[in-house]
């Protein structure tokens, strides 16, 4: 912070439209006081990126995203020099040129320094950008300025941010990144945890349709052959579907409707295909998915 003093310790809870589990909302709040960034790993579609939303949403405090591409450069974020724009301008008199800084255009993290508040700030899939992205935000994220080198103006940030990075583990992290970061690692939601997930989402599914539901989600996710194991938000569509439909417990207890909702591959869809050819019975209870699922 720019005049030496720590802010008011925020204490993250929840909120009602994310389910957290206490280990998350713990890692949070770590974040928080320490002052560090959360990073965040986990199966796709564990909720990572809408985490950030949510502590935004609790805390009252406004958000800015970043969105890692494989192409984005660490100073992408901080500032980019609109150099088109400023030779457009010295050809067609549509701007005074002399004047650098109206082509100095703020990126997600620049405008998180400048701000009057303090912000929740995502830096999402940071491992999709090349090896050396993350040490290269690291000195910004550590001394919270920059200098804007075409101008020689600096940037210091009002307020620290609560910063939430997610990796979907698609390459190794530099050490000197981690050792700055507050780690967590979001577990697949267990059967209770995902019923609240559920119910967030569709608060009145009939329970016996929930239970098959759940019973041949979780028998999807435990085979070998399936490329793709169906998520968290592909459960919650596969729901929608249902339920527009109007499928009752029965049809659901025969087979499964609406695969395309869960699987996303042909070699899955295929898999499937060549079960039900042989003959393969889906579970219709909790006892015939094995002991990890007896409650």
């Amino acid at each position: 912070m720019s005049d030496g003093r720590r802010p008011e310790f925020l204490r993250f809870t929840g909120t009602p439209g994310y389910i957290v589990s206490p280990a998350l909302v713990d890692a949070v709040n770590c974040a928080i006081a320490l002052e560090r960034p959360l990073l965040l790993k986990g199966e796709p579609g564990t909720g990572k990126t809408l985490l950030a939303r949510h502590v935004a949403e609790a805390l009252g405090l406004p958000m800015e995203s970043w969105h890692i591409k494989s192409t984005s450069k660490a100073s992408e974020g901080l500032y980019v020099y609109d150099t088109v724009q400023r030779l457009n301008d010295a050809r067609f008199g549509d701007g005074d040129v002399r004047n650098i800084r109206a082509y100095i255009r703020l990126g997600p993290l620049g405008r998180v320094f400048a701000a009057e508040e303090r912000h929740v700030l995502l830096i999402d899939e940071v491992d999709k950008a090349d090896l050396e992205f993350p040490n290269d935000i690291l000195r910004e994220l550590d001394e919270m300025r920059f200098t804007i080198l075409e101008t020689g103006d600096e940037i210091i940030a009002r307020h620290r941010p609560i910063v939430i990075i997610t990796s979907n583990n698609e390459k190794e992290l530099p050490d000197a990144f981690l050792r700055r970061c507050v780690f967590h690692y979001i577990d697949f939601p267990d059967r209770e945890l995902m019923k609240k997930i559920v119910a967030v989402h569709h608060p009145r599914i009939d329970v016996e349709l929930l239970d098959q539901v759940l019973i041949k989600f979780y028998w999807l996710r435990e085979q070998d052959e399936l490329r793709k194991k169906p998520s968290t938000s592909e459960l919650i569509d596969w729901i929608a579907a249902l339920l527009r439909a109007g499928i009752r417990v029965e049809q659901v207890a025969e087979h499964i409707p609406f695969m395309g909702a869960l699987l996303k591959n042909e070699q899955d869809t295929e898999a499937l295909r060549r079960y039900d050819e042989r003959g393969g019975r889906y579970p219709t209870s909790w006892r015939e998915l094995g002991p990890r699922y007896q409650q």
